[in-house]
């Protein structure tokens, strides 16, 4: 008997006891997946653990670029909602907040510093700041381009930390990096399905619950935090149902080889981030002119530019493989526990679901890399293409849904 069926250990076991209970009434004539929608349309959101407090964190709208990169470094979370600094004390949500400061965001800010004119150049950020305001979807198209991303000295991430643009660059300059404005949000009334369907098919990678009538952020549910949900309920009927499956009969990885988006281990670290920014990918591989993967480098990663410049001085150049040895070296030496200091994480395609689940939440990353027996990679397998096989979206089922969210301007750069 698993004690989470006797007395779960935590609220997260607690929500699939919920969808245990649910799952023992629906038709038996319905297949597996349309029991699991069913079960997930009956829970509200407002049943989802709370996030912990550490990551509970809102940014204010005048902090700093640098303050928000060490808070988001130091919390190990990839996104914060900006608070408006300037709303009245009893604004509504929408004017509340003005965003999400994001590593994307800041992907996008350190690329176009990279470029002419210098970080001491202080037409760099009127040209930024159009930019991230929805006017300048030239500039990212400019800084995403075809071409390949700049080539920097080991010195350059301690002269633009140094620099007054970097000083002087506030949160609200880079915060419209989101897909809305300010935000996705959901009720606490909505449904566990319309999250889960938010976070895989609609790739958001976290989603703040409101409480509408505080006009504040009631909690934010993250893929991570879904997966883990997920690990607790391991043992139960309807996990396990499904979490037995070998991710091949699950149709995972989706991608095939040669859609695998990489970076050569001899090309520019700031192509890397321009890859995953213009990909909308969280995370890519580092491989030798082998074709053997040696690392993989994450969209949160690029905040060891900011926060540890100086580990890259005596570098001519600060390549995808010297920043990995680079980042390596600096964890070891200050005892930090990172997923970067550890070999790529793999599997094969007949690992079951509910083994590469736990694998993820106990290690804490994002994605895993598929290889056949000899080492090669097949694929990809991320957080939103696991909850993309518990649940499906029904026909029509966001109706208007996405009406009520103010849409950015029709020139954005998102």
């Amino acid at each position: 008997m698993v004690m989470a069926e006797e007395s779960p250990r935590s609220p997260e076991a607690k929500v699939g006891m919920q969808v245990e209970d649910l799952w023992d009434i629906q038709e038996p004539q319905l297949s597996p997946t349309e029991k699991l929608n069913a079960c997930f349309e009956s829970i509200p959101v407002s049943a989802f653990p709370p996030a912990p407090l550490h990551q509970g964190i809102e940014i204010r709208s005048d902090s700093s670029l640098a303050e928000a990169v060490q808070i988001l470094a130091e919390h190990k979370i990839l996104s914060a909602p900006v608070v408006d600094v300037d709303a009245p004390d009893h604004a509504s949500w929408i004017d509340r907040y003005i965003g999400i400061v994001e590593f994307a965001g800041i992907a996008v800010w350190i690329l176009h510093q990279s470029e002419p004119p210098s970080p001491r150049s202080t037409s760099g950020g009127n040209a930024l700041v159009a930019a991230t305001n929805g006017v300048i979807s030239p500039l990212e198209q400019q800084v995403l381009g075809p071409e390949s991303a700049a080539a920097t000295p080991g010195s350059f991430f301690e002269s633009l930390t140094s620099s007054e643009l970097y000083k002087s660059t506030q949160v609200r300059d880079i915060s419209g990096s989101f897909r809305w404005a300010p935000f996705l949000a959901l009720q606490t009334s909505n449904s566990f399905l319309t999250m889960l369907l938010l976070l895989s098919k609609y790739k958001m990678k976290s989603i703040p619950v409101v409480d509408l009538g505080e006009g504040k952020i009631e909690n934010i549910i993250t893929q991570s935090a879904v997966i883990h949900m997920l690990a607790e309920c391991a043992g139960l009927q309807w996990f396990e149902s499904w979490g037995t499956k070998t991710v091949s009969e699950l149709g995972l990885p989706m991608m095939s080889p040669a859609s695998i988006v990489k970076v050569y281990e001899d090309e520019p670290v700031l192509q890397a981030f321009k890859l995953m920014r213009k990909k909308r990918v969280g995370g890519i591989p580092v491989i030798e002119k082998g074709g053997r993967a040696v690392g993989n480098i994450s969209l949160r990663d690029i905040h060891f530019l900011l926060t540890a410049p100086e580990i890259y001085h005596d570098y001519r150049s600060i390549t995808a493989r010297n920043f990995l040895t680079a980042v390596r070296d600096y964890l070891e030496k200050h005892e930090e526990s990172s997923p970067m200091l550890s070999n790529m994480i793999t599997c094969k395609k007949d690992k079951t679901i509910k083994d590469l689940i736990l694998m993820l939440d106990s290690k804490k990353i994002h994605r895993v890399y598929v290889v056949d027996n000899d080492g090669n990679l097949e694929g990809v397998i991320t957080l939103r293409d696991i909850i993309s096989r518990l649940v499906h979206e029904p026909r029509g089922y966001f109706g208007d849904f996405f009406d009520g969210v103010l849409p950015l301007p029709q020139n954005s750069r998102v």
